[in-house]
């Protein structure tokens, strides 16, 4: 009788999981999975958003890559990948040592790192386009100022263009990594230090033996999402240079969003967004692969 009456209930309670489980699970469905199916079909047709849909077969993917523009967009995206998360890594660890020291208004200081990351996009673009204004901006002003006769035209020149979007995708982001590393900061234990103390360890020997190996979990897991952001730049890029100057700044899902909603080639479009998951994809399953010989656990 004991063991049916514990059934019983061991079922109302799986039932009572999956219930809660049905919302998350239907909008799963819905918006992430459904969605990547019909993508992944969609990329074999030449359909235009309306009308009959008709195969092609791979002919979107063997215009995909004689296309200069997707070329140019995927390296324009590994150039902003590589140029952002190494460098939004090592400061995001730096300001996070320092905040993790004993001083006066740290959870003021912890607040406004943050605070970048959770406003607006849009907004943050829009103050560093009025900042980086070629001649009325305050930066080319205070340059000017101080000597320089002819400064940057920054999101207007092709050289600097990249860099500045990654300059300003770090301040905008880094505020969600500090707090990530600080959390890890706070979970190692301090007679680890204690112990490099009594061994003579200065500064360094402590933030290279100690911190670093104790934080390789929580860095492979940020090195993991900043890349899958990484290669999603869009936002940014759309609002400050639309792609330019000439296609300086074009990424793919930027070249994703002008194909699909301003030429309405959503076959084509399809098939550039399955290539750019097939990326991030094997990117990703190298980075779990490669984890082993760094990651300490």
């Amino acid at each position: 009788m004991k063991s049916k009456k514990r059934s019983k209930l061991e079922k109302k309670e799986i039932l009572t999981a999956y219930l809660f489980l049905l919302p998350n699970i239907i909008g799963f469905l819905l918006f992430s999975f459904f969605p990547v199916v019909a993508a992944f079909i969609i990329s074999f047709t030449s359909w235009r958003g309306v009308g009959e849909i008709k195969f092609n077969g791979f002919s979107n993917y063997i215009e995909l890559f004689s296309h200069d523009t997707f070329r140019i967009a995927l390296g324009n995206t590994f150039y902003f990948s590589i140029g952002q998360v190494p460098l939004m890594l090592a400061i995001s660890l730096l300001i996070a040592i320092l905040l993790n020291q004993k001083i006066k208004g740290l959870k003021i200081y912890r607040a406004l790192y943050f605070m970048p990351y959770v406003s607006s996009m849009v907004a943050v673009s829009f103050i560093w386009m009025a900042l980086l204004h070629p001649t009325y901006g305050p930066i080319n002003l205070f340059l000017k100022s101080i000597g320089f006769t002819n400064p940057p035209s920054w999101l207007g020149d092709v050289k600097w263009a990249m860099p500045t979007v990654i300059i300003m995708s770090i301040w905008k982001s880094f505020g969600y990594f500090v707090v990530v590393y600080l959390a890890g900061l706070q979970t190692i234990p301090s007679h680890l230090y204690e112990a490099a103390t009594l061994d003579g360890a200065n500064a360094w020997q402590k933030f290279r033996n100690v911190t670093l190996p104790m934080l390789t979990p929580i860095t492979f897991l940020n090195v993991i999402m900043a890349t899958i952001g990484s290669f999603k730049v869009f936002d940014q890029v759309y609002i400050m240079t639309e792609g330019g100057p000439g296609r300086a700044t074009t990424t793919i899902v930027q070249y994703i969003y002008q194909t699909a909603f301003q030429q309405f080639r959503m076959g084509y479009a399809s098939a550039s967004a399955v290539i750019l998951f097939l990326i991030i994809f094997i990117i990703t399953l190298f980075q779990y692969r490669g984890q082993k010989k760094w990651v300490n656990y």
